[in-house]
């Protein structure tokens, strides 16, 4: 992991990587117990036609765990990705990306590791990875039983206010969304971006009463 020759506009985000605390990411945490699936995903930013974008997938929804949803490339660890505490995680969102969509892992800089945090509903303990698109590759579906499609957002789109909302799920969670390329991005994935945002100073003021409402099956 490196943050040497990022393009200026990705410091903000690797300052924070080094000083955000994981109560500032979310208020679901990690089991103390260690109890949990050991999981990665990759947060990672590239340069497009429209400046600063981050690439994301679509579940595909037949899966059992999250279906239908829009997410960061990443998935559980396996035994050969190595140690869950130092380099497994880098491993396994590389891995993880490269089957999800097809990415040529090679071109990707990894510069940053944001605290591990927790999704109750699955038990995922999630490790999220900073990644730099150094030399893009070409993406898409490679196993069309796991992913839906796979597309990137302009981060101009993301903090732009008339794109953002909060989701509001029939149990009473709420929590950030952004209505972005055909697609709601709610949940874990949405509530990282929004941390990021926040952190990286990239944050402009939205209206948090406009809500999005989600059905049972979300």
């Amino acid at each position: 992991m490196t943050t040497a020759g990022l393009p200026a506009w990705l410091d903000p985000v690797a300052q924070a990587a080094r000083s955000v605390r994981p109560q500032q990411l979310s208020r679901f945490l990690p089991p103390e117990s260690g109890a949990g699936r050991q999981s990665a995903v990759l947060i990672l930013f590239g340069e497009g036609a429209r400046g600063p974008e981050l690439l994301l997938m679509e579940r595909a929804g037949t899966l059992r765990s999250h279906p239908g949803q829009p997410s960061f490339p990443g998935g559980s660890l396996d035994p050969d990705d190595g140690d869950q505490a130092t380099t497994g995680p880098l491993r396994a969102a590389l891995r993880e990306a490269e089957e999800e969509t097809g990415l040529d892992p090679r071109g990707v800089q990894l510069f940053g590791v944001l605290p591990r945090l927790y999704i109750p509903v699955s038990s995922f303990v999630v490790t999220p990875v900073l990644g730099w698109w150094r030399a893009p590759s070409p993406v898409g579906v490679v196993d069309p039983a796991e992913t839906a499609r796979v597309f990137t957002v302009p981060v101009a789109d993301l903090t732009d206010p008339a794109n953002r909302a909060t989701a509001v799920h029939p149990s009473g969670h709420s929590g950030p969304a952004f209505l972005v390329e055909s697609a709601l991005v709610w949940g874990f994935t949405a509530g990282v971006i929004d941390r990021i945002v926040h952190y990286a100073g990239w944050e402009r003021p939205w209206d948090r009463a406009r809500q999005v409402p989600l059905d049972w099956r979300a």
